[in-house]
Protein backbone atom coordinates (compact mmCIF):
# COMPACT_ATOMS: atom_id res chain seq x y z
CA UNK A 1 0.00 0.00 0.00
CA UNK A 2 1.15 3.31 -0.85
CA UNK A 3 1.70 6.27 1.91
CA UNK A 4 1.82 10.16 1.99
CA UNK A 5 5.29 9.68 1.60
CA UNK A 6 5.77 7.61 -1.67
CA UNK A 7 4.44 10.74 -3.53
CA UNK A 8 7.06 12.97 -3.06
CA UNK A 9 9.76 13.51 -5.53
CA UNK A 10 13.55 13.94 -4.78
CA UNK A 11 13.32 17.44 -5.61
CA UNK A 12 13.83 20.33 -2.80
CA UNK A 13 10.93 21.63 -1.61
CA UNK A 14 11.57 25.59 -2.69
CA UNK A 15 8.55 27.83 -0.99
CA UNK A 16 9.68 30.27 1.47
CA UNK A 17 9.39 28.94 5.10
CA UNK A 18 5.79 29.15 6.67
CA UNK A 19 4.20 28.74 3.06
CA UNK A 20 0.70 28.15 2.85
CA UNK A 21 1.53 26.01 0.02
CA UNK A 22 3.34 23.33 2.13
CA UNK A 23 0.03 22.54 3.39
CA UNK A 24 -2.21 21.81 0.26
CA UNK A 25 1.04 19.89 -0.82
CA UNK A 26 0.76 17.49 1.99
CA UNK A 27 -2.91 17.19 1.84
CA UNK A 28 -2.41 16.51 -2.26
CA UNK A 29 0.28 13.42 -1.83
CA UNK A 30 -2.25 11.93 1.47
CA UNK A 31 -5.55 11.90 -0.14
CA UNK A 32 -3.47 10.66 -3.66
CA UNK A 33 -2.47 7.57 -1.20
CA UNK A 34 -5.65 7.16 0.27
CA UNK A 35 -7.05 6.53 -3.12
CA UNK A 36 -3.89 4.31 -4.19
CA UNK A 37 -3.94 6.39 -7.08
CA UNK A 38 -1.29 5.03 -9.82
CA UNK A 39 1.21 7.18 -10.33
CA UNK A 40 2.04 6.29 -14.02
CA UNK A 41 -1.44 7.72 -14.65
CA UNK A 42 -1.29 10.77 -12.56
CA UNK A 43 -0.49 13.94 -13.94
CA UNK A 44 -0.56 17.46 -12.27
CA UNK A 45 0.18 20.71 -14.88
CA UNK A 46 0.51 24.10 -13.89
CA UNK A 47 0.81 27.21 -15.24
CA UNK A 48 3.52 29.96 -14.10
CA UNK A 49 4.07 30.96 -9.63
CA UNK A 50 4.40 29.68 -6.63
CA UNK A 51 1.76 27.16 -6.84
CA UNK A 52 3.21 25.99 -10.36
CA UNK A 53 6.00 24.50 -8.70
CA UNK A 54 3.94 21.67 -7.09
CA UNK A 55 4.23 19.53 -9.93
CA UNK A 56 7.71 19.34 -9.28
CA UNK A 57 7.49 18.13 -5.93
CA UNK A 58 5.18 14.59 -6.70
CA UNK A 59 6.61 11.64 -7.64
CA UNK A 60 3.63 11.44 -10.95
CA UNK A 61 4.18 12.75 -13.97
CA UNK A 62 3.51 15.90 -14.70
CA UNK A 63 4.62 19.44 -16.67
CA UNK A 64 5.43 22.91 -15.82
CA UNK A 65 3.97 24.52 -18.45
CA UNK A 66 3.21 28.58 -19.29
CA UNK A 67 1.94 31.45 -18.17
CA UNK A 68 -1.58 31.21 -18.05
CA UNK A 69 -1.88 27.83 -20.11
CA UNK A 70 -1.94 24.86 -17.48
CA UNK A 71 -5.74 24.47 -18.46
CA UNK A 72 -5.24 24.53 -22.20
CA UNK A 73 -2.52 22.06 -21.62
CA UNK A 74 -4.79 19.94 -19.93
CA UNK A 75 -7.81 20.02 -21.30
CA UNK A 76 -5.78 18.81 -25.11
CA UNK A 77 -3.94 15.81 -22.67
CA UNK A 78 -7.66 15.18 -21.47
CA UNK A 79 -9.17 14.56 -24.61
CA UNK A 80 -6.96 11.95 -26.31
CA UNK A 81 -5.89 10.32 -22.77
CA UNK A 82 -9.20 9.62 -21.10
CA UNK A 83 -7.48 7.14 -18.49
CA UNK A 84 -5.35 9.41 -16.98
CA UNK A 85 -6.34 11.44 -13.93
CA UNK A 86 -5.43 15.00 -14.67
CA UNK A 87 -5.10 17.75 -11.67
CA UNK A 88 -4.46 21.52 -12.82
CA UNK A 89 -2.66 23.70 -10.27
CA UNK A 90 -3.01 27.34 -10.98
CA UNK A 91 -2.83 30.84 -9.28
CA UNK A 92 -4.91 33.90 -8.58
CA UNK A 93 -2.49 35.38 -11.40
CA UNK A 94 -1.68 32.82 -13.54
CA UNK A 95 -5.43 31.18 -14.25
CA UNK A 96 -6.96 34.48 -13.62
CA UNK A 97 -5.55 37.08 -15.39
CA UNK A 98 -3.22 36.10 -18.41
CA UNK A 99 -4.98 32.26 -18.39
CA UNK A 100 -8.88 33.47 -17.82
CA UNK A 101 -9.87 32.48 -20.81
CA UNK A 102 -8.59 29.25 -21.28
CA UNK A 103 -9.69 28.28 -17.56
CA UNK A 104 -13.42 29.63 -18.69
CA UNK A 105 -13.61 27.64 -21.46
CA UNK A 106 -12.12 24.38 -19.63
CA UNK A 107 -15.04 24.84 -17.12
CA UNK A 108 -18.14 25.04 -19.93
CA UNK A 109 -16.68 22.28 -21.59
CA UNK A 110 -16.14 20.29 -18.61
CA UNK A 111 -13.20 18.07 -19.08
CA UNK A 112 -12.52 15.36 -16.15
CA UNK A 113 -9.90 17.80 -14.54
CA UNK A 114 -9.55 18.56 -10.82
CA UNK A 115 -8.28 22.29 -11.23
CA UNK A 116 -6.86 24.00 -7.88
CA UNK A 117 -6.36 27.97 -8.15
CA UNK A 118 -4.40 28.90 -4.94
CA UNK A 119 -5.74 31.82 -3.90
CA UNK A 120 -3.40 34.67 -1.89
CA UNK A 121 -4.94 38.26 -3.71
CA UNK A 122 -1.01 38.92 -4.75
CA UNK A 123 1.51 38.01 -7.29
CA UNK A 124 4.09 35.88 -5.60
CA UNK A 125 6.27 34.74 -7.27
CA UNK A 126 7.09 38.58 -8.74
CA UNK A 127 7.25 39.59 -5.59
CA UNK A 128 4.21 41.54 -4.40
CA UNK A 129 2.24 43.11 -7.24
CA UNK A 130 -1.50 43.01 -6.75
CA UNK A 131 -3.41 40.72 -8.44
CA UNK A 132 -6.87 39.99 -10.16
CA UNK A 133 -8.59 39.30 -6.29
CA UNK A 134 -6.22 41.91 -4.56
CA UNK A 135 -9.08 43.87 -2.46
CA UNK A 136 -10.09 47.43 -3.30
CA UNK A 137 -7.43 49.75 -1.24
CA UNK A 138 -4.69 47.58 -0.61
CA UNK A 139 -1.52 49.05 -0.94
CA UNK A 140 1.33 46.84 -2.90
CA UNK A 141 4.05 47.70 -4.77
CA UNK A 142 2.66 48.16 -7.92
CA UNK A 143 -0.19 50.19 -6.50
CA UNK A 144 1.13 52.68 -3.56
CA UNK A 145 -1.89 54.36 -3.06
CA UNK A 146 -4.24 51.35 -3.01
CA UNK A 147 -5.71 49.08 -5.74
CA UNK A 148 -8.53 50.84 -7.38
CA UNK A 149 -9.36 47.79 -9.27
CA UNK A 150 -12.39 45.70 -8.55
CA UNK A 151 -11.26 42.06 -7.89
CA UNK A 152 -12.23 39.07 -9.37
CA UNK A 153 -14.98 36.30 -7.42
CA UNK A 154 -13.29 33.14 -7.97
CA UNK A 155 -16.40 31.09 -7.67
CA UNK A 156 -18.28 33.70 -9.15
CA UNK A 157 -16.48 33.66 -12.38
CA UNK A 158 -16.66 29.79 -12.30
CA UNK A 159 -20.24 29.53 -11.66
CA UNK A 160 -20.69 32.02 -13.84
CA UNK A 161 -19.03 30.10 -16.81
CA UNK A 162 -21.08 26.81 -15.66
CA UNK A 163 -18.90 24.74 -13.74
CA UNK A 164 -20.34 21.30 -12.70
CA UNK A 165 -18.35 20.96 -9.63
CA UNK A 166 -17.49 24.51 -7.62
CA UNK A 167 -15.75 25.13 -3.94
CA UNK A 168 -13.81 26.49 -1.59
CA UNK A 169 -11.33 25.84 1.33
CA UNK A 170 -8.04 27.23 3.19
CA UNK A 171 -4.76 25.85 3.38
CA UNK A 172 -4.63 26.07 6.96
CA UNK A 173 -7.73 23.82 7.57
CA UNK A 174 -6.16 20.21 6.79
CA UNK A 175 -8.76 18.39 7.75
CA UNK A 176 -11.83 20.43 5.47
CA UNK A 177 -9.22 20.91 2.48
CA UNK A 178 -8.40 17.05 2.41
CA UNK A 179 -12.78 16.26 2.41
CA UNK A 180 -13.26 19.06 -0.63
CA UNK A 181 -10.13 17.52 -2.67
CA UNK A 182 -11.82 14.28 -2.43
CA UNK A 183 -15.39 15.17 -3.45
CA UNK A 184 -13.22 16.69 -6.25
CA UNK A 185 -11.70 13.87 -6.99
CA UNK A 186 -14.60 11.80 -6.96
CA UNK A 187 -16.77 14.22 -9.29
CA UNK A 188 -17.37 13.21 -13.15
CA UNK A 189 -16.32 16.56 -14.93
CA UNK A 190 -14.34 20.31 -14.33
CA UNK A 191 -14.25 20.60 -10.49
CA UNK A 192 -13.19 23.88 -9.46
CA UNK A 193 -11.86 24.22 -6.04
CA UNK A 194 -10.34 27.85 -5.07
CA UNK A 195 -8.51 27.75 -1.97
CA UNK A 196 -7.41 30.47 0.61
CA UNK A 197 -3.58 30.40 0.80
CA UNK A 198 -1.06 32.72 2.87
CA UNK A 199 1.43 34.31 1.49
CA UNK A 200 3.41 35.08 4.68
CA UNK A 201 5.57 36.99 2.81
CA UNK A 202 3.96 39.80 0.22
CA UNK A 203 0.04 39.62 2.23
CA UNK A 204 0.37 37.38 5.35
CA UNK A 205 -2.62 37.57 7.02
CA UNK A 206 -4.73 37.72 3.97
CA UNK A 207 -7.25 35.66 5.67
CA UNK A 208 -6.70 36.40 9.08
CA UNK A 209 -10.17 36.69 9.92
CA UNK A 210 -10.67 32.99 8.56
CA UNK A 211 -8.19 31.29 10.10
CA UNK A 212 -7.58 32.71 13.84
CA UNK A 213 -9.41 30.97 16.41
CA UNK A 214 -11.13 34.21 18.00
CA UNK A 215 -12.77 35.40 14.76
CA UNK A 216 -12.83 32.24 12.22
CA UNK A 217 -16.28 30.93 14.15
CA UNK A 218 -18.27 34.07 13.43
CA UNK A 219 -16.59 34.57 9.75
CA UNK A 220 -17.00 30.56 8.10
CA UNK A 221 -19.83 28.99 7.62
CA UNK A 222 -19.21 25.07 6.62
CA UNK A 223 -21.52 23.82 4.23
CA UNK A 224 -23.49 20.56 4.38
CA UNK A 225 -25.78 19.06 2.30
CA UNK A 226 -29.04 18.84 3.82
CA UNK A 227 -27.86 20.54 6.57
CA UNK A 228 -29.02 24.54 8.32
CA UNK A 229 -26.03 26.62 7.60
CA UNK A 230 -25.36 26.96 11.29
CA UNK A 231 -22.35 29.22 12.53
CA UNK A 232 -20.93 31.17 15.37
CA UNK A 233 -19.02 31.00 18.20
CA UNK A 234 -21.78 28.91 20.02
CA UNK A 235 -23.24 27.73 16.95
CA UNK A 236 -26.20 29.81 17.56
CA UNK A 237 -26.72 31.70 14.20
CA UNK A 238 -27.69 30.68 11.19
CA UNK A 239 -28.23 31.66 7.49
CA UNK A 240 -31.87 32.28 6.26
CA UNK A 241 -33.17 33.77 2.88
CA UNK A 242 -34.19 37.42 3.05
CA UNK A 243 -35.73 38.65 -0.05
CA UNK A 244 -33.69 37.80 -3.00
CA UNK A 245 -30.76 37.62 -0.82
CA UNK A 246 -29.43 35.82 2.17
CA UNK A 247 -29.00 37.53 5.88
CA UNK A 248 -28.13 36.08 9.31
CA UNK A 249 -30.53 35.17 12.17
CA UNK A 250 -30.47 33.49 15.45
CA UNK A 251 -31.04 30.08 15.60
CA UNK A 252 -33.67 30.61 18.25
CA UNK A 253 -35.59 32.73 16.09
CA UNK A 254 -35.25 31.61 12.73
CA UNK A 255 -37.98 29.99 11.46
CA UNK A 256 -37.06 28.92 8.43
CA UNK A 257 -33.00 28.31 8.16
CA UNK A 258 -31.59 27.93 4.70
CA UNK A 259 -30.80 23.82 3.94
CA UNK A 260 -27.52 23.90 2.46
CA UNK A 261 -28.45 22.18 -1.38
CA UNK A 262 -25.35 21.66 -3.57
CA UNK A 263 -27.80 21.10 -6.75
CA UNK A 264 -29.11 24.21 -6.26
CA UNK A 265 -27.48 26.89 -8.90
CA UNK A 266 -29.31 29.57 -7.37
CA UNK A 267 -28.65 29.19 -3.87
CA UNK A 268 -25.06 28.83 -4.99
CA UNK A 269 -24.83 31.95 -6.37
CA UNK A 270 -26.20 34.08 -3.44
CA UNK A 271 -23.55 32.15 -1.25
CA UNK A 272 -20.81 33.24 -4.02
CA UNK A 273 -22.03 37.05 -3.45
CA UNK A 274 -21.62 36.59 0.19
CA UNK A 275 -17.40 37.36 -0.90
CA UNK A 276 -18.71 40.77 -1.97
CA UNK A 277 -18.79 42.05 1.95
CA UNK A 278 -15.21 43.68 3.28
CA UNK A 279 -13.79 41.99 5.91
CA UNK A 280 -13.23 45.02 8.21
CA UNK A 281 -17.46 45.77 7.78
CA UNK A 282 -18.30 41.50 7.73
CA UNK A 283 -22.31 41.23 8.74
CA UNK A 284 -22.27 37.49 7.16
CA UNK A 285 -19.55 34.51 7.27
CA UNK A 286 -17.74 33.37 4.23
CA UNK A 287 -19.57 29.64 2.95
CA UNK A 288 -16.53 27.26 2.42
CA UNK A 289 -17.14 23.76 1.18
CA UNK A 290 -19.00 22.43 -1.95
CA UNK A 291 -21.54 25.31 -3.16
CA UNK A 292 -22.68 23.61 -5.94
CA UNK A 293 -22.43 20.54 -8.00
CA UNK A 294 -24.28 19.05 -11.19
CA UNK A 295 -24.00 16.15 -13.96
CA UNK A 296 -23.30 17.08 -17.47
CA UNK A 297 -21.57 14.98 -20.39
CA UNK A 298 -17.73 15.82 -20.43
CA UNK A 299 -16.55 17.16 -23.59
CA UNK A 300 -14.33 13.90 -24.12
CA UNK A 301 -16.60 11.89 -24.27
CA UNK A 302 -18.66 13.51 -26.42
CA UNK A 303 -16.00 14.23 -28.85
CA UNK A 304 -15.08 10.22 -28.55
CA UNK A 305 -18.86 9.66 -29.55
CA UNK A 306 -18.95 11.55 -32.52
CA UNK A 307 -15.13 10.08 -33.72
CA UNK A 308 -16.89 6.54 -33.34
CA UNK A 309 -20.19 7.65 -35.05
CA UNK A 310 -17.73 8.88 -38.09
CA UNK A 311 -16.34 5.83 -38.16
CA UNK A 312 -18.91 2.93 -38.16
CA UNK A 313 -20.46 5.68 -40.66
CA UNK A 314 -17.41 6.36 -42.81
CA UNK A 315 -15.14 3.72 -42.48
CA UNK A 316 -11.41 4.12 -41.56
CA UNK A 317 -10.50 8.35 -41.70
CA UNK A 318 -9.44 9.57 -44.60
CA UNK A 319 -7.19 12.96 -43.91
CA UNK A 320 -8.31 14.42 -47.55
CA UNK A 321 -11.55 13.85 -47.00
CA UNK A 322 -11.73 15.19 -43.59
CA UNK A 323 -10.03 18.28 -45.09
CA UNK A 324 -12.26 18.39 -47.82
CA UNK A 325 -15.41 18.23 -46.07
CA UNK A 326 -18.51 17.94 -47.84
CA UNK A 327 -18.43 21.49 -49.35
CA UNK A 328 -15.69 20.85 -52.25
CA UNK A 329 -15.70 21.29 -55.49
CA UNK A 330 -13.65 21.33 -58.61
CA UNK A 331 -13.04 24.18 -61.31
CA UNK A 332 -12.09 23.38 -64.57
Amino acid sequence: MLKAVDYSSDQDVRWCPGCGDYSILKQVQSVLAEFEAKRESTVFISGIGCSSRFPYYLNTYGMHGIHGRATAIASGLRAVRRDLDIWVITGDGDGLSIGLGHLLHALRRNFRLKILLFNNEIYGLTKGQYSPTTPEGHRTKSSPMGVIDHPFNPLALALGADATFVARTMDRDPLHLRDVLKAAHAHEGSAFIEVYQNCNVFNDGAFFAFTDKKTKANNTVYLEAGKPMVFGENNDKVLVKEHCGIAVDTLENAQHPLVHNPGDLHQAMLLSRMFDLPETEMEQPRPFGVLYQTHRPCYEDLMQQQIQQAVEKNGAPDLDALLAGDTSWEVH
